[in-house]
């Protein structure tokens, strides 16, 4: 039976799962961009990656998969060249468009996410062009880096005649784990596409354009008809339940029949209550189906065939493997909290289908506050705590914003940035609602990158493992200083070293220039520049961080690159001052 999340990867062995591929197109094993050439990628043989390198001689064609696809998912990683335009078209004919546009403040519908413009000749010269969608704000990265970029689309529907009854839409777009569209209708087909308006079409990768590489495609085709619910009855007992009481020992308030599953019962009793629904489950592709259940100021459980699917809860899910046919149903809503109106939600996601409401609409019932967003239209400091994946909360966080659209966090019992990120600055509101735990909240794609432990140490040799703690450092921090444009200089006290650690946003908004001033260094002290599963080394004092992450340039022919408890550390020797980019 077919597992409900499973994607289809489209095999990037060859070209065999698309039609004619043309000359620009490659099979690679890696690939990378030079940052300073236009257009161009250096690749290594093997397989796994498409590369698509267009020439003055060679424009390119579109690839088109042999696959076709309705409503989908579609996801897939990707990297662009230096200057490089290119785009990804959904049934062939609505394009999200894929361009460096690396540091660009205020994207529009024709940069890099964008859902781009349809185009009509018989607008009149300068208004052929309309209903583009520019991403909610711009998170691309360096060209170089892969990026990823999930959508989530659904199919135009037709009737028997062939009659478009609705539009296509693009209910979600993510880049680079950002949301950057959500519920875009779209009236029709965008520049470029193919011919008319289809309920199923290929994914087309753009190819006459610029030099782009793509890896990791998927596409989760959801085709299949929907379950349903019916023969629904339902008994009213009064009282507070948490869990499920014994119903033969307990007469019901009320009953009666209903067409969907529904908090909305009209009973005598309005506080507190238990409904018991019975029915069918009637499900046509047999498979692995997963409920999710949401019911605040309540709880509520599920069975199928007398199985627990949904343990009893106020959020639960679940999930199980079912044939085709028609299996019982019993479903347990309880309203525990006199305050709220009632509110149930539950949705089903199967083989072939979409996660849909198989209950009513009645889910507006969260006690989620409104966002309370920190902007940076300028330098800006925001104290918090922050939570870092894998990294555990940093308790002294100074989170840095600018208006370049580039931020950073910085540890100060450490010394060091554990984090930076493009897009929006902060969400506050887990630290300034209602009580708040002081926390906040990144708001656009971050980089990690790894640096758990202090910026600095001591090494007696080049092999010494790197401290974890503070013991033998005698460290101090001594806060910051602001410079004559408000940014903060970091300092803090080392091995009987005094350190000045200064982080500045990039005029061009590429990335991060970073300075570490010493006064009185140890003759052993080093840098511990970054720490990854891989590092790579480009030339020019370049490094490629993390596969494909982030680079580091440094003037500095000294650095040297160790491996440590299967990892790498990007380490060098330092006395007085060192320089290097953090460029993503």
């Amino acid at each position: 039976m077919a597992n409900a999340l499973a994607q289809t990867p489209v095999a990037l062995t060859d070209f065999s799962q698309f039609e004619k591929s043309g000359p620009t197109w490659h099979s690679a094993g890696d690939v990378n961009a030079d940052l300073e050439k236009n257009n161009l990628f250096n690749t290594k043989p093997g397989s796994g990656i498409l590369v698509n390198m267009p020439d003055e001689n060679n424009h390119g064609q579109d690839l088109l998969t042999h696959l076709q696809h309705s409503d989908a998912d579609v996801s897939f990683d990707y990297m662009m060249a230096k200057g490089a335009n290119s785009g990804v078209y959904l049934q062939g004919r609505y394009e999200v468009q894929l361009l460096d546009s690396w540091g660009i403040a205020r994207p529009r519908y024709g940069d890099n996410g964008g859902i781009y413009e349809r185009w009509n000749d018989a607008r009149g010269k300068g208004n052929e062009g309309y209903e583009g969608y520019a991403p909610r704000q711009n998170v691309s990265m360096a060209p170089g880096l892969w990026q990823h970029l999930s959508i989530s689309f659904q199919a135009p529907r037709f009737n028997s005649a062939g009659v478009k009854t609705a539009n296509a839409r693009i209910l979600r777009v993510e880049l680079n784990g950002v949301t950057i569209h959500e519920n875009v209708e779209l009236m029709g087909p965008t520049r470029g596409s193919m011919d008319l308006e289809v309920a199923a079409g290929p994914l087309r990768l753009q190819g006459d354009h610029g030099a782009v590489a793509f890896k990791n495609i998927s596409i989760k085709n959801y085709d299949k008809q929907k379950p349903e619910v019916t023969g629904l009855n339902y008994f009213i007992y009064k009282g507070k339940f948490n869990a499920e009481p014994d119903f033969k020992k307990l007469p019901p308030e009320g009953r009666g029949n209903s067409l969907i599953l529904t908090s909305n019962i009209d009973n005598k009793v309005t506080s507190e209550y238990l409904v018991r629904y019975n029915g069918t489950f009637s499900v046509r592709e047999p498979g692995e189906y997963i409920f999710n259940m949401n019911v605040p100021g309540g709880a509520g459980s599920m069975k199928i065939n007398n199985s627990v699917v949904v343990p009893i809860g106020g959020r639960s899910t679940g999930k199980i493997m079912l044939p085709a046919g028609n299996h019982t149903l019993e479903l347990l809503y309880a309203k525990t909290e006199s305050w709220g109106k009632p509110t149930l939600a539950l949705t089903v996601a199967g083989p072939g289908i979409r996660e849909f409401l198989i209950s009513d609409a009645n889910i507006a019932m969260s006690d989620e506050a409104d966002p309370i967003i920190a902007e940076a239209t300028s330098n800006t400091i925001l104290r918090s705590f922050m939570d870092i994946p894998q990294g555990g909360r940093i308790t002294h966080a100074v989170n840095v914003g600018s208006g370049k659209q580039l931020h950073y966090t910085y540890d100060m019992d450490k010394g060091n940035i554990v984090q930076a990120w493009r897009g929006g600055f902060l969400d506050a509101t887990p630290m300034w609602h209602d009580r708040g735990d002081g926390s906040s909240k990144p708001l656009g794609a971050v980089k990690i990158f790894g640096n758990a432990s202090f910026v600095l140490n001591t090494l007696s040799t080049d092999t010494q493992a790197w401290a974890t703690d503070s013991a033998g450092t005698a460290y101090r921090p001594k806060g910051y200083s602001l410079d004559v444009e408000d940014r903060p200089v970091f300092s803090f006290l080392m091995y009987g070293a005094t350190i000045k650690d200064a982080i500045r946003v990039m005029d061009d908004g590429h990335g991060l220039k970073r300075e570490i001033t010493i006064e009185n260094a140890p003759p052993n002290m080093y840098l511990r520049l970054a720490t990854a599963s891989t590092i790579e080394k480009m030339g020019n004092g370049s490094y490629l961080i993390d596969n494909k992450s982030y680079f580091l340039k440094l003037d500095n022919n000294k650095a040297f690159i160790r491996d440590i408890n299967g990892g790498k550390e990007l380490m060098v020797p330092i006395q007085n001052k060192l320089t290097y980019d953090i460029i993503f």
